[in-house]
């Protein structure tokens, strides 16, 4: 065990930690030149396509030092807040972390929000200064700024090029040196963490896990305590670019276990694997059921899809710990789920995949959070989406929830950044200059406005400099309608929303002059309405395409002319009764970008 590290790295999108990761594997040599390319621990086109990381990956390095083999565990972690719950559980299995930080951009958000994670488990931080062979890079500023950030010394901190390779090597002789080995025992009963979790077909579910205590023989038989379920240990090994079967492995080692587990419900990211006939005495602290912020309705394109659509979201929520469903069924789409996300680019990114990875055609519908209505009885009820709004009679008051949002920014954006959170419904709590020109703003404000595009109004004001990171504080009351639209007088509810009194009538408005836009011309005039309960509080109206019934009419009696529209009119208004109103997906995708 003394010779066994195991660390992670973290940092902000983009500041080079799977570049940096590509370099360790390169330097001892646990990527064959055959196998060699850009990110390789990024396995999904999407990754490399966006340059971001979204699942986190673990794989085993050795490294000589002072003539003695050291196994090094690298599990590499997402930078982008929507995953957070990944990272947290990443950082579990750690001892140590790299902190990198881009030379040319500083610290930022999701930076902070992961260090604050990794100090609470203790873990011993490295701050690496990364891209330093940039013609841009502010080594010194930026090195001011983490020493004033974590209180290390100025040597403590590496400066390091993963693009280059220059300072990789003084990287492992740091984490060999600084991270410490892992402490368990392995006598002990098993105690061992999953931190995460794929689908394969052939072997059913594979759960990487991290050994805190105790040991695991091929063949054992285990539980995994939050579901109780028990499971025979078909092959556990450690994993490399490849899964390597082992026989026997103890405290301190990552690696995988294959139990043919058919179903995802079964294995929970964040749960304990134990003995069956020696359990621990208690699971591993942290184990969480994640908590979605984002829910939007998904629903198959062709009704028949239903079936194969579980199926597929089924296999991605194996995938991806923190995605969360249920059936529903709408007026306007028939029969889907409701999904609860992260973020919106959790949901960006899980819609891509269902498309990609499982063919699947799909409509989203408008995303929105979850909000706690009392009745007048005194019950509380969730409500995921719009219809589930109890009846105005009977409804007491909301709560909606509330974030504190950390933003990080030169000081010249300032005055439009704050502009943009008070529009948004936001306080400022807190301002701190960590340099001089960079401020860091704290907001409390409700989540439901930055739902829709506040991340990507704040890139635009601040030129793409600002960072965002937030965390859930809890519920507050708030003044919240539920605005409908309807579509000849009938309500379409996968367009209906809930939202502030005070913005519903601007909403609304705008909302009926997009749908005019966007939804093809009938036979007969259709009615876009928006109305808060039964008072209608915006109208457009589609004009109807007409045939010129009276063109053969020329001069004559106005009563032949007069005959002829009343019997188009008559044909009309037959029509509108009968007729139903397609609404097309490019409307549901429209709600988002009303600006």
């Amino acid at each position: 065990m003394k010779n066994t590290r195991n660390f992670c790295i973290i940092a902000h999108i983009d500041h080079g930690k799977s570049t940096l990761a590509d370099r360790l594997l390169q330097l001892t040599d646990t990527v064959s030149e055959r196998d060699r390319k850009e990110q390789v621990l990024d396995s999904m086109d999407l990754e490399r396509e966006r340059g971001i990381t979204i699942k986190s990956h673990a794989i085993q390095m050795k490294y000589i030092h002072d003539g003695q083999e050291h196994i090094l565990n690298l599990i590499d972690t997402p930078g982008h807040v929507d995953f957070s719950y990944e990272v947290s559980r990443s950082i579990a299995a750690c001892e140590g972390a790299l902190l990198i930080v881009d030379a040319t951009q500083g610290i930022q958000a999701q930076t902070i929000s992961n260090l604050y994670l990794a100090l609470d488990h203790d873990l011993e931080i490295i701050p690496v200064l990364n891209k330093i062979d940039m013609e841009s890079a502010m080594p010194d500023e930026v090195e001011d700024q983490i020493i004033e950030l974590i209180g290390c010394q100025r040597s403590d901190i590496l400066r390091a090029s993963a693009k280059t390779g220059q300072g990789v090597a003084e990287i492992l002789e740091a984490i060999v040196l600084r991270v410490p080995p892992p402490t368990g025992d392995p006598e002990a009963p098993l105690q061992a963490l999953i931190f995460d979790s794929v689908f394969n077909s052939f072997r059913g579910i594979i759960a990487y896990f991290r050994i805190m205590n105790g040991t695991i023989v091929k063949g054992d038989l285990v539980k995994f305590a939050a579901t109780g379920k028990d499971y025979h240990a078909d092959e556990i090994g450690v994993l490399q670019l490849k899964q390597i079967p082992k026989q026997k492995m103890s405290a301190g080692d990552v690696g995988y276990i294959i139990s043919g587990i058919k179903s995802s419900k079964e294995v929970k990211v964040g749960d304990t694997i134990t003995h069956i006939a020696r359990p621990c005495e208690k699971a591993i602290d942290g184990f969480e059921n994640v908590k979605p912020m984002v829910f939007a309705g998904i629903y198959p394109v062709d009704a028949d899809d239903y079936e194969e659509l579980r199926a597929s979201i089924e296999k991605l929520q194996l995938n991806d710990a923190s995605l969360v469903f249920e059936p529903e069924s709408s007026a306007a789409l028939g029969f889907g789920f409701r999904c609860g996300f992260l973020g919106l680019l959790h949901m960006e990114i899980v819609q891509e995949r269902l498309d990609r990875e499982f063919d699947m055609d799909v409509i989203t519908t408008v995303p929105n959070v979850s909000f706690k209505a009392y009745l007048t009885t005194g019950d509380m009820v969730e409500v995921h989406n719009p219809s589930g709004l109890p009846d105005p009679n009977k409804l007491d008051y909301i709560e909606e929830p509330y974030i504190v949002a950390q933003i990080i920014s030169k000081t010249e954006y300032l005055g439009s950044i704050m502009t943009l959170a008070i529009e948004k419904r936001g306080v400022l709590k807190n301002q701190v200059y960590l340099t001089s020109d960079r401020v860091e703003l704290s907001f409390e404000m409700p989540l439901s406005e930055i739902v829709f595009d506040f991340y990507d109004k704040l890139k635009s004001i601040s030129r793409g400099y600002a960072s965002f990171d937030y965390h859930i504080e809890g519920y507050q009351r708030a003044n919240l309608v539920k605005l409908d639209i309807l579509l000849n007088g009938e309500s379409v509810d996968a367009l209906s929303t809930l939202i502030h009194r005070d913005h519903a009538y601007s909403f609304g408005r705008r909302m009926c002059e997009k749908l005019k836009e966007l939804i093809p011309r009938q036979q007969y005039d259709i009615a876009i309405q928006a109305a808060i309960s039964s008072k209608i509080i915006a109208r457009e109206t589609i004009k109807a395409m007409r045939k010129d019934v009276t063109a053969k009419c020329y001069g004559g009696d106005i009563t032949r002319k007069r005959k002829l529209l009343e019997k188009q009119k008559k044909g009309k208004k037959r029509m509108r009764q009968v007729g139903n109103v397609e609404v097309p997906q490019s409307a549901f995708l429209a709600v988002l970008k009303l600006d």
